[in-house]
């Protein structure tokens, strides 16, 4: 028996086209799984990957700047793929600004992707996996659920807060055999760093901090995702995962 097995498990994966959220989805689907592809643009590339392996994958149209889809998310999933057993909610944006001149606009933005419907898709995934014996969450921390960074405000609150939302909804549902965990990426070359990249100064200073001396590459949280998704992690409650080349250890 392989604990690390998914086969028979269908996964919903947000912000699933490209980046960070690609490559859990992919990984998913190389484990067994099944996978509902979920975000505002269409994950047709990762859905080709997902099919690719021989594995059933639907794309689920759903902007997550408000909850009004959250409901439909989990409902659509059910429909097409038969069932749910993971959510990995990945989806999110950043805003980047000083503190001193950063907009309510850009507060609500953030905040609202990146906590708001992240707590209301895991409430509406939750009352599902109750009712049908258990499943797995895992939510995507950051770098700055343990420290404050710069001129990313509401972003920095937003992971914060999904660290301590992880906690809660793990304390409150493990009786019901529900796994509530996070990862949190360490610098990841993504559309939502390449202001950093390309930022000479800030790059150096970043690659100096970083153990393993490279950016990480988004496949490089592939197998964090299994783990925490699979039979291994029955015993994981509440953990925040750090895949971050070491930098929280510097």
């Amino acid at each position: 028996m392989n604990p690390f097995d998914l086969s028979g498990r269908v996964a919903v994966v947000t912000g699933a086209n490209t980046g960070i959220g690609q490559a859990i989805a992919v990984a998913l689907a190389e484990a067994g799984a099944d996978v509902a592809c979920v975000g505002r643009t269409p994950a047709e590339d990762t859905v080709e990957r997902i099919r690719a392996l021989g594995r059933h994958a639907e794309i689920i149209s759903a902007d997550l700047s408000t909850i009004e889809p959250v409901t439909r998310v989990v409902d659509e999933t059910v429909e097409r793929l038969g069932r749910l057993d993971i959510l990995v909610n990945n989806a999110g944006i950043i805003r980047r600004a000083d503190a001193v001149d950063f907009t309510e606009e850009d507060w609500d933005a953030v905040v609202d992707t990146n906590l708001k419907s992240v707590f209301f898709l895991c409430q509406a995934a939750g009352r599902h996996m109750i009712a049908n014996g258990g499943g797995r969450i895992i939510n995507i921390a950051s770098m700055l659920t343990f420290q404050g960074g710069i001129r990313v405000p509401s972003y920095t609150a937003s992971k914060s807060g999904i660290g301590g939302l992880t906690k809660l909804l793990a304390n409150e549902w493990a009786k019901h055999n529900i796994n509530v965990n996070a990862i949190a990426p360490g610098y990841i070359a993504t559309n939502n760093t390449a202001a950093l990249q390309a930022d000479e100064m800030r790059n150096a200073a970043i690659l100096d901090r970083i153990p393993a001396a490279r950016w990480g590459d988004p496949a490089d949280l592939g197998g964090a995702a299994v783990f925490l998704a699979s039979d291994a992690a029955s015993y994981v409650q509440g953990h925040i995962l750090a895949v971050d080349g070491g930098w929280l250890a510097r």
